[in-house]
């Protein structure tokens, strides 16, 4: 699984010493992590500077939803979906982890990839799409998604991206929001623990609408409507 973002830091003044390392040393407490100063988007000087001005936003209040979903001047949006996207896989392991360690979620009471009960996933990851139980499902989305997401084939570069690879992200939005479902509508302890710390799942729904990536029939948490444990799962 791929590593999530870490909590928000404590951000330092901003500073022009040319010196600062933005890195995380061997020995660094966790509360010290990403320590350093604000780097505005036109001074990073990196092709990885989308990844790394999203997740700056995020950890410097990852309840301010416009401010992380709101694009610099001038960003291309393919390559703005596409990074957000790397984010979300990336922060969804964090929710697959606590549905295993608190094994509530296993393939014994989850038989099924689940949702209300009008709603029962198959897992693309066969030959033939079948059920699986749903923390299988929830690996195999997420591997599946990081597979695509990391693929030479279809997203060569981090700065520039086809069109015809941009369409692809429609269908892991669906599928990975399978899991905000699973979790909200079967584990909702867990989802509303997770949903607490992160608001991933409130900017999920906020970015597949903006982008039109997802059918407003398919987002079926009321996540948009309340807050967190606020109503009955």
């Amino acid at each position: 699984m791929l590593v999530m973002v870490s909590p928000k830091p404590k951000m330092a003044a901003a500073t022009e010493d040319p010196a600062i390392l933005r890195r995380n040393r061997p020995g660094t407490k966790a509360q010290d992590f990403y320590n350093w100063p604000y780097e505005p988007f036109e001074e990073m000087d990196s092709t990885l500077a989308v990844q790394q001005f999203i997740q700056q936003n995020i950890r410097l209040d990852h309840n301010n939803i416009d401010k992380i979903l709101e694009p610099p001047e001038g960003q291309d949006e393919g390559v703005w979906k596409y990074e957000h996207l790397r984010q979300f896989c990336l922060e969804l392991n964090g929710l697959a982890v606590k549905l295993q360690v608190n094994t509530e979620c296993n393939p014994e009471t989850c038989t099924q990839m689940t949702a209300t009960e009008q709603w029962i996933f198959l897992c693309a990851a066969h030959k033939t799409p079948k059920e699986c139980p749903a923390i299988d499902y929830t690996r195999h989305t997420l591997d599946g998604a990081a597979s695509l997401l990391n693929s030479n084939k279809y997203f060569p570069s981090r700065v520039s991206i086809k069109e015809s690879s941009v369409a692809k992200l429609g269908s892991v939005c669906r599928r990975i929001y399978r899991i905000f479902s699973h979790a909200y509508y079967h584990h909702r302890n867990i989802f509303d623990e997770f949903e607490n710390e992160t608001c991933l799942c409130k900017r999920f729904t906020v970015f597949v609408t903006k982008y039109n990536l997802m059918s407003k029939d398919n987002l079926i948490v009321p996540i948009l409507e309340e807050g967190p444990g606020e109503s009955e799962a």
